[in-house]
């Protein structure tokens, strides 16, 4: 599993020590301190996944990821100085799969790294399974990865696949945020319940044909979520 992180911190400690855990664990660690540098070298190198600090000297985190979002769906796990659940949800909306708040354990940060990386291994060795929803409305390619919404091909992020495709696993069935977090991140974490949501948004965005009045993923209040459309025959 392990592959190439670009680690992006301007803070030469924090980042240092971060380095040498991840390649302690096997990875492969390209780093900068600047977002300009960051997104020349997420092109070039196209990392497995990117570590990023919000904190940027020279262009915001934010702005990196949304770049980095627009490019292509490598995972994106943000650093955050910040601890308000509007911030970490502002981060979430813009593709993050993760976010490490400030002062953090590298050790966990590592972990993260993995989990991640272990999802997307998962999907890629998949056994061929095309499955079609809604008279073709909604086509999932299990083994390619890819998803097509009313006839164009969409690029999903880690965390919004693994919802797609749990939610299609059972079409109509409704699955609470707290199954999804577990089937989706292997893992239960404070406060992300609700920030769940923010992926569900992204996800819609790109797979709705009107995303404030979606056909495919749609919200069952005081519930959670469910696959609007019915497998194809």
């Amino acid at each position: 599993m392990p592959g190439t992180v670009l680690l992006v911190e301007d803070e030469r400690k924090l980042c240092d020590l971060v380095r040498c855990y991840l390649e302690r664990a096997g990875f492969a660690v390209l780093s900068t301190g600047s977002g300009a540098e960051a997104l020349s070298m997420a092109h070039s190198a196209a990392p497995d996944l990117i570590i990023l600090d919000l904190g940027l000297p020279d262009i915001s985190g934010h702005a990196v990821a949304r770049e980095v979002r627009e490019a292509g769906s490598t995972p994106i796990l943000m650093l955050t100085a910040r601890s308000s659940e509007q911030d970490r949800i502002a981060g979430l909306e813009l593709g993050a799969d993760d976010y490490v708040t400030k002062p953090f354990s590298p050790r966990e940060l590592v972990l993260r790294v993995q989990a991640i990386l272990r999802r997307q291994a998962s999907v890629d060795g998949a056994e061929p399974a095309i499955s079609s929803y809604g008279d073709g409305a909604l086509v999932i390619d299990e083994a390619r990865r890819t998803a097509t919404a009313f006839g164009q091909q969409v690029t999903l992020t880690p965390t919004e696949w693994g919802i797609l495709v749990a939610l299609a696993g059972l079409p109509g069935r409704v699955y609470s945020r707290f199954e999804l977090i577990n089937r989706v991140r292997g893992y239960d974490f404070e406060g992300y319940e609700r920030t769940i949501d923010s992926h569900v948004k992204n996800l819609r965005r790109k797979i709705e044909e009107d995303p404030a009045n979606p056909r495919i993923v749609q919200t069952v209040l005081g519930a959670g979520y469910r696959l609007g459309l019915t497998r194809d025959a």
